[in-house]
């Protein structure tokens, strides 16, 4: 159960500045829908539309990296940090723009086997090898 109330469209309608985020989100994504990570932060019209503006320079406008990447990336970070909200929406994202069964199966195994050596270098601290460091 959400810990913060969840706007409904009815709502939205009432708060112009939300509702031009919650227009901006869907003309965007080329959607009616609004998923509930929006609707929560829709509570706080000031970080809503930062975040919203945030998610489109990072994961929305050209870069170097494609936007495929830029979906399992974000999976790869949200599994480390336990979010499994934002491992449901950038999975769903991802397969939204091609990833296949395969490529998430590859993936799962990265994010794996970084956990486990992630936390066995820690555990052992192994200094970091000076030709890895920028110069």
């Amino acid at each position: 159960m959400a810990t913060t109330k969840l706007l409904s469209d009815a709502e939205v309608e009432k708060i112009p500045a939300v509702k031009a985020v919650f227009d901006d989100i869907r003309a965007t994504r080329k959607s009616d829908f609004v998923n509930n990570f929006w609707r929560g932060l829709a509570n706080d019209p000031p970080a809503l539309k930062r975040i919203w503006e945030q998610l489109k320079v990072v994961m929305v406008a050209d870069s170097a990296i494609d936007p495929l990447t830029k979906e399992m990336i974000y999976i790869a970070v949200s599994t480390a940090n336990g979010c499994s909200y934002c491992v449901h929406s950038h999975t769903a994202a991802a397969r939204a723009k091609g990833m296949t069964d395969a490529q998430h199966g590859e993936l799962v195994s990265i994010i794996g086997l970084a956990g486990q050596t992630n936390h066995m270098v820690t555990a052992m601290q192994i200094p970091v090898d000076p030709q890895f460091e920028v110069k």
